[in-house]
């Protein structure tokens, strides 16, 4: 029996390395099968992958933020009504119900501005970047009895400005009273269709149509439109010309998004075959 014992103890680390070995077998992962190459065959436990035209894209409107640049003086700032109440805010707000959930409408609008000092400041509101411009100016410059060339040209200048920027433009033609002669009330409101015509603008025929001279409709000086005012400028006046622009936008929005992607998938489908 002792020499039993003796013997069994010489083999205990013999028996103790191959005890280990077998242990340390026993954890690894079985070998996973090759290819003729001699590379792992990773087709069968890869994860499907999805490809970047198969994800779910959201429609064009909704992605792409659109900006209004409400310019001009003070029928655009809203002198005296409340600042949700002037036609920029009433415009945003009805425009959102309809379901531009990404429109945003910016007023631009400073009293007594006329044409002159607009052209001085659009450097600065062009960094606002708009996607399109309601531009009413040319009021107070009448009102002031400046010759009707210099607001043409000015009005000209400030166009091409927003147009090479990207901007597209909308004009809001105006009329003034007879206070100054109807040789230079003629002259004056002619300035606006010749304009759109020759540099290819959308045109509002008259801004305030439906609202100038209408006492209801105006505040107590008579040329400054009321919350009420403002609400028929912007549904009947200003979305019968905006809209078919926003649609436009939104076509040409959505041939970019589709170029983009089915450059994108070509990349891909190159890559890939490539990469086999």
């Amino acid at each position: 029996m002792m020499h039993l014992s003796i013997r069994f103890a010489r083999h205990l680390p013999t028996l103790a390395i191959l005890t280990a070995v077998m242990a340390l077998g026993g954890c690894q992962k079985p070998s996973e099968p090759t290819t003729d190459n001699g590379m792992q065959n990773s087709t069968q436990t890869a994860e499907p992958q999805t490809t970047k035209s198969e994800q779910p894209v959201t429609s064009t409107a909704q992605q792409a933020p659109l900006t209004i640049l409400a310019l001009g003086d003070s029928l655009t700032e809203g002198l005296g009504v409340d600042k949700d109440d002037n036609y920029p805010a009433q415009l945003e707000d009805r425009l959102q119900a309809m379901g531009y959930d990404n429109a945003k409408v910016i007023n631009s609008g400073l009293s007594g501005e006329t044409s002159t000092g607009l052209v001085n400041r659009l450097d600065w509101v062009s960094q606002t970047k708009p996607d399109i411009t309601i531009l009413t100016i040319g009021a107070n410059d009448a009102i002031r009895g400046i010759d009707v060339a210099t607001i043409e040209a000015n009005i000209r200048t400030a166009v091409k400005h927003l147009q090479d920027n990207g901007s597209v433009v909308i004009l809001g033609g105006m009329s003034i009273y007879d206070n100054l002669g109807s040789e230079y009330v003629a002259a004056f409101s002619d300035i606006y269709p010749r304009v759109a015509k020759d540099m290819n603008l959308t045109l509002i025929p008259f801004f305030l149509e439906g609202v100038g001279g209408d006492r209801e409709l105006n505040q107590a000086d008579a040329i400054h439109p009321t919350k009420e005012g403002y609400e028929i400028i912007v549904n009947n006046n200003i979305l019968p010309i905006l809209e078919p622009k926003l649609n436009e936008l939104e076509e040409l929005q959505e041939l970019k998004t589709a170029d983009t992607d089915s450059t994108a998938t070509t990349a891909q489908d190159n890559t890939t075959n490539e990469t086999t």
